[in-house]
């Protein structure tokens, strides 16, 4: 299946570019090239907004640290099945009794321990002093509503963006227990809208076509559907108004917890960088 970059039809003058970068679990690796791209060309992003991997990919970038880096880090990290796999034990908060008694999930996870066992230690701590403004999505569990984070200690707020739900512990931060944002805003570009002209959207929830495909195994079928209802809410909101450039790499066939094959998932969405490169150079140029 071919990767897809659509354009509106009218690209506002001016020259801050903001940037969404969408869930999407392992898929959302892609994310790097399209990052790789901005480095590559000079340009700086306005603003950030991210969404559960989306955030914590923004994280990175947001504080200083370049593309190229962030995919050198994350793929040696990855390399390192045991590694990865004795960090995930350390950051397990369920139990064993937990599968016996039906009072939680044996693999729960700390998303803060496992975000902090895995990313790099030097990361920018506090909103407020980021070289790039980024804004972290998250979802309210209890009040049923969007929170948006802008202040304030960064790794609570990316935490709780990234608590999928059934495999990490929902976070409890600022008052509120907070749960995935992909559950509510999957892709918020509409978070950048206040400090750009032009604003670029990353998506990563698009399934794969409709080949006959396996029947997928409990596990599987439980996060797939997870991204069956962002992909729709993606879809939704960009039908009632698209951000200026929506990019989807094309890493459709990837699972979400294919984390494993972050090296395959990078050369699938290679082709993308070129694309970003030549749509950045197009809207940017007068």
């Amino acid at each position: 299946m071919a990767r897809q970059v659509d354009f509106a039809t009218s690209i506002p003058a001016g020259d801050r570019v903001g940037l969404a970068l969408g869930g999407g679990g392992a898929r959302g690796l892609a994310h790097i090239a399209v990052l790789e791209a901005f480095d590559e060309l000079g340009i700086k992003p306005s603003v950030i907004a991210g969404t559960s991997i989306g955030a914590i990919l923004g994280w990175a970038y947001a504080s200083g640290l370049p593309a190229r880096a962030l995919r050198h880090e994350l793929l040696g990290r990855l390399r390192d099945k045991r590694g990865v796999v004795a960090r995930i034990f350390e950051a397990r908060v369920g139990r064993f009794v937990h599968l016996v008694s039906g009072r939680g999930n044996p693999m729960s996870v700390d998303a803060e321990v496992l975000l902090r066992l895995l990313l790099p230690p030097d990361l920018v701590p506090n909103f407020e002093d980021l070289p790039i403004p980024l804004a972290v999505v998250a979802t309210d569990f209890h009040s049923r509503c969007e929170v948006v984070y802008r202040s304030g200690p960064i790794l609570p707020a990316v935490a709780g963006s990234s608590a999928i739900p059934g495999l990490v512990r929902p976070v409890v931060h600022d008052g509120r227990v907070l749960v995935d944002g992909g559950a509510i805003n999957p892709l918020p570009f509409d978070q950048v809208e206040d400090n750009s002209d032009i604003i670029i959207a990353v998506d990563a929830t698009r399934g794969a076509n409709g080949a006959a495909k396996p029947v997928p195994d409990s596990w599987e079928a439980m996060f797939g559907a997870l991204q069956i209802l962002q992909g729709a809410v993606v879809q939704t909101k960009v039908a009632r108004r698209a951000p200026d450039a929506l990019i989807r790499p094309d890493v459709n066939d990837f699972r979400v917890l294919d984390f494993f094959k972050a090296g395959a998932i990078l050369r699938a969405a290679e082709p993308t960088k070129e694309e970003v490169k030549r749509m950045l150079e197009k809207l940017l140029t007068p």
